[in-house]
């Protein structure tokens, strides 16, 4: 664990608490969305008026949206990266063909020490779960040794802690203009810097300033409703645009 580098600083031990999370770590059941409903599946966005520092400038795949609450990973804030052959040590681990390193990202304020990692689906152990489009979320040291040997997901990422919200809160939040919603693409997800992930999934998104984002229903699932503006003015959801 000594040769873990990361731009915050934390005393080894800590770091080894993180991983030593991993074992017993999993998802409880019911804990994803079986199939894809409110904004499960989808990226969430931090608008640029995101008043909370904790989620400026972020970007969050989401696991489960529905009528009690919403869990996501952001999925563009690395803290570190280390060899998998020592964190597999930090396990207690001995694996003499373990190769390669990974990178801990900051998955969201909520149990910190909780591991999960984000991945394609061409993986799958006991502890994996699919969530939609291609994309599963994993928890325990199978996943990591599958990886040292060469036999895990095709992309991935490792992520302490989650984003969770009450029942109501997130479409609250979205009405306020904090968040807006955009397909999880596979390429945005696990691909490029992701110092540049927040300005992709914007454009994507169409202009960072020139919008709204209201969650509507209308006898389904809601969706995301994207409401260009007028001198720069807010709309409220339920307002007619001018």
């Amino acid at each position: 664990m000594a040769r873990i580098t990361s731009n915050i600083r934390k005393p080894a031990w800590v770091a080894a608490l993180f991983l030593l999370c991993l074992l017993g770590s999993s998802p409880e059941p019911g804990l994803l969305a079986q199939e894809s409903r409110y904004l499960a599946g989808q990226l969430l966005v931090a608008t640029p008026e995101m008043g909370d520092p904790r989620f400026a400038e972020t970007v969050i795949y989401m696991l489960r949206h529905d009528e009690t609450g919403a869990m996501g990973l952001i999925i563009n804030k690395p803290i570190a990266r280390g060899p998998i052959s020592d964190l597999l040590r930090g396990l207690g681990v001995e694996d003499e063909e373990a190769k390669g390193e990974i990178i801990l990202h900051y998955g969201g304020p909520v149990e910190p020490l909780r591991v999960f990692v984000l991945h394609t689906d061409d993986y799958a152990d006991s502890k994996t779960q699919r969530v939609d489009g291609g994309i599963a979320v994993s928890a325990g040291p199978e996943i990591m040794r599958a990886m040292a040997r060469g036999k895990g997901p095709r992309e991935s990422i490792f992520a302490l802690g989650y984003a969770g919200w009450a029942p109501g809160q997130l479409e609250g939040e979205i009405g306020r203009g904090d968040w807006f919603s955009i397909p999880a693409e596979p390429a945005l997800i696990f691909q490029g810097d992701p110092a540049k992930k927040w300005d992709r999934a914007t454009a994507r998104g169409g202009s960072r300033l020139n919008y709204n984002c209201c969650l509507i229903g209308g006898g389904g699932a809601p969706m995301m409703s994207k409401m260009p503006l007028k001198n720069g003015d807010r709309h409220r959801c339920g307002e007619p645009v001018p």
